[in-house]
């Protein structure tokens, strides 16, 4: 199964490492993009905190590579002729932060496929994970499904659940996520021939936006239910939660929730 793989993360990286394990894949190239670059919803350059460079792959087994920065470098679209002239079966769309254009999923058999962190139709949009985290859910999980026109509305392939626990952060809701797209990719890259596509009802897609380090304050009004799951949906990997005390801004990393009468009897 001819591929093309675009990613630039370390959800990518782990990604990546599995479907080159997979007989029956057949990488042959890799895009990715800069640990700092360039994106329509910000003036300023951003920075990908979760980066990781696959161009190491490319180097030891031979895979040809590519690096693009959409708004101040080469497009995807500037290699049309390349993955036009790969003719893949499937290409890969995992950690990846640009709208891949119809005129470059047309090219792949099977179109282009992407991951999203969340039981699609909920969470679609920006940070899947922390907003369900955040919004207190007690499950979520991740979709295979293939990209279309619109944010993340493309027909599913496969869904996969797991639990949030109580005291899970979201580094821990990364890694079942990790875990639950490379069993996916596993299940469906082995068994091409058992594809099925499930229109999705677009009437109950949820957008929700993309965060940014500015959008971690604290708000003090909201219960300790509700600060206790802000706090954990962004602590390490990600910038943090923080506040600001006697001018100085604080990050909090770490948040439990206790009884007042307890902690006065104490």
């Amino acid at each position: 199964m001819k591929t093309i793989f675009l990613g630039c993360t370390k959800y990518s990286e782990r990604l990546l490492k599995c479907i080159l394990n997979i007989r029956s894949v057949e990488v042959k190239a890799i895009f990715s993009i800069p640990e700092k670059f360039s994106i329509s919803y910000s003036r300023d350059k951003v920075v990908n905190n979760n980066y990781a460079d696959l161009r190491k792959y490319s180097e030891e087994l031979n895979i040809p590579f590519f690096e693009i920065d959409s708004l101040i470098g080469k497009k995807l679209k500037d290699f049309e002729e390349q993955i036009k002239t790969i003719a893949p079966d499937v290409i890969l769309v995992l950690g990846w932060y640009y709208k891949v254009p119809k005129s470059i999923r047309s090219f792949a058999k099977y179109g282009a496929w992407g991951i999203h962190a969340s039981l699609l139709p909920k969470y679609a949009g920006g940070a899947p994970l922390v907003w369900a985290i955040i919004e207190g859910e007690k499950q979520t999980g991740v979709t295979l499904f293939r990209l279309d026109d619109g944010m993340d509305d493309g027909d599913i392939i496969s869904q996969k659940t797991f639990k949030i626990e109580k005291e899970d952060t979201i580094k821990e809701v990364y890694e079942k996520a990790t875990i639950a797209s490379e069993e996916i990719l596993n299940d469906i890259l082995n068994n091409p021939n058992l594809i099925n596509y499930v229109p999705q009802d677009r009437s109950r897609i949820q957008i929700f936006p993309q965060r940014s380090p500015a959008d971690g304050e604290i708000d003090w009004n909201c219960d300790s239910e509700k600060i206790y799951n802000f706090i954990r949906a962004q602590t390490k990997p990600y910038p943090g939660a923080w506040t600001i005390i006697n001018g100085k801004k604080i990050t909090i990393w770490s948040a439990t929730v206790e009884e007042l009468n307890k902690v006065n009897n104490e």
